[in-house]
């Protein structure tokens, strides 16, 4: 279709774009009293995950279509606000090792952030929107067979119980078993033992006993799907047998070029061999005798968690699965509970005065990063907040990407000690507010005893960032006010923001 004049969407229109490892997927829709309506979808074939050298590095051809396709996006998204698009992008840039420098150039031509996500989360938006679209309380099993990656997930309901995602996908075993093109028995054999140990550790979480029904979500296992329906072999739904059968006809076809099967887009016959390996190793490895296509997939998933990001925004008494994401990890790692909620007070606290207009996100940033600041101490005591840092970057966390994560573990790391390991952090002004916010939290509260929140006032003055208190709770606090001094002092290096005391 044309995107030279993109249409006009509804107010509460919601976008995902999901940067896949084959194909980029841009979908538009609405979340209205529990139903879901597509306004609009696009996918591209970009082969992202083909662009990958032998260094892990994304080719500039690779780049360039990709680049291409999300130009085309931005036409389409115009007149949407930022708050209401997210972009995912999944396993090609967890593995790109020149991911960042691809990701500043589809973030100007997009036109809105990206977010890599970990494949756990990918596979748990891939659930919630298979779960939204096709509600059902038996137990499932949820595949999704992607360029690079394959998520499996159990689940009934609305809520998953175990996802997983594994580095084998289409593109990735077609381009090592099936390169030159060409269809063997061996080629078959060899991708499929090489599936198989992929997936063997999946055999005791995913065992059949645990699920009712298997689904495959979009990709491979709607392609396969549309070719069995079309060619009069099943209903679409795919068994062992109609996998045969299907291995059958690319052998007898020799060469992905003589493949002309009905119902096969031309898009997908490039790596239908490796995908079909890999659906056949989880029907013979893991029981599945049938396996329905999912309405849903990664991109409404997407759709789902932004419109309860937003409501949660919206409604107080919403829940945001990130909170409750944090307060799991809190839990985990037996932080305390009571110091993170006085650090979590005075941290807002004080942003609130300082950023009475900041973005509803940030303060949530600031919110989390207090929550977490003392998680590592289960590590240990000393250097604490590194330990923190690290453990916040490297969790799985649903509900977060790991951008989304790193950002968190830059301001845990920085509640303490020198303010140059945070490198260009501290260049935005307003992470520099928030680092400062949290840093003068754990001193006020350092004492680990009750503390009154609006003790401390800060007002920003340009760079100045003013700290006043009365001259009876100094007198009273003389310890936090030693500290204060030494705090105004570190930040006097600092070029974005300086602390100034009564």
């Amino acid at each position: 279709m044309s995107l030279h004049s993109a249409p006009l969407f509804s107010r509460d229109a919601l976008a995902a774009i999901d940067m896949g490892s084959n194909s980029f997927r841009l979908e538009i829709g609405t979340v209205r009293d529990g139903r879901y309506k597509r306004l609009q979808y696009i996918k591209e074939t970009v082969r992202l995950g083909a662009g990958l050298d032998a260094q892990g590095h994304l080719t500039e051809a690779a780049m360039q279509r990709g680049l291409a396709c999300l130009q085309q996006f931005a036409q389409a998204l115009q007149g949407i606000p930022a708050a209401r698009v997210r972009a995912v992008a999944t396993q090609t840039l967890r593995e790109a090792r020149n991911r960042n420098a691809f990701l500043a150039r589809a973030q100007e031509v997009l036109g809105y952030p990206i977010e890599v996500i970990s494949g756990r989360e990918e596979a748990r938006l891939i659930y919630a929107g298979v779960a939204f679209l096709q509600p059902s309380n038996r137990r499932r099993l949820v595949v999704d067979i992607g360029g690079r990656s394959t998520e499996m997930i159990l689940g009934a309901g609305r809520t998953p119980s175990t996802a997983e995602s594994f580095g084998i996908g289409s593109v990735s075993l077609s381009m090592r078993y099936f390169a030159d093109g060409r269809f063997t028995p061996e080629a078959f054999r060899t991708a499929q033992i090489a599936a198989g140990a992929e997936l063997e550790e999946a055999l005791a979480p995913f065992n059949p006993r645990r699920w009712d029904e298997a689904l495959g979500s979009s990709g491979t296992a709607g392609a396969v799907s549309e070719v069995l329906e079309a060619c009069g072999v099943t209903d679409g739904c795919i068994t062992p047998e109609s996998l045969r059968w299907l291995i059958e006809r690319c052998l007898e076809a020799g060469h992905v070029d003589a493949l002309d099967l009905p119902g096969l887009k031309p898009d997908r016959r490039a790596v239908i061999g490796g995908g079909l390996c890999i659906l056949y190793t989880l029907a013979t490895h893991f029981g599945i005798t049938a396996m329905h296509p999912a309405k849903g997939a990664l991109r409404q998933g997407v759709i789902i968690d932004l419109h309860e990001r937003l409501r949660a925004l919206r409604q107080p008494e919403a829940e945001d699965l990130r909170d409750h994401a944090v307060s799991a990890l809190l839990q985990r790692f037996g932080a305390d509970a009571a110091q993170a909620q006085r650090v979590r007070g005075v941290a807002l606290t004080l942003f609130d005065q300082a950023c009475p207009k900041a973005d509803a996100e940030r303060r949530h940033e600031l919110r989390w990063a207090a929550d977490l600041h003392e998680i590592g101490m289960t590590v240990s005591h000393h250097d604490h907040h590194r330990h923190s840092a690290y453990i916040v970057a490297h969790a799985d966390v649903a509900g977060f990407s790991q951008s989304q994560q790193l950002q968190l573990s830059h301001l845990i790391l920085g509640q303490r000690g020198g303010l140059r390991k945070l490198g260009t952090l501290m260049e935005d002004p307003l992470r520099a507010v928030q680092v400062l916010c949290l840093r003068l939290a754990v001193i006020k509260c350092h004492a680990r005893g009750e503390v009154t929140e609006k003790a401390l006032r800060l007002r920003l003055r340009g760079p100045i960032a003013e700290l006043n208190y009365s001259t009876a709770w100094a007198d009273s606090r003389p310890r936090t006010v030693h500290l204060l001094h030494e705090e105004a002092t570190a930040w006097a290096r600092e070029r974005v923001l300086q602390l100034a005391l009564p």
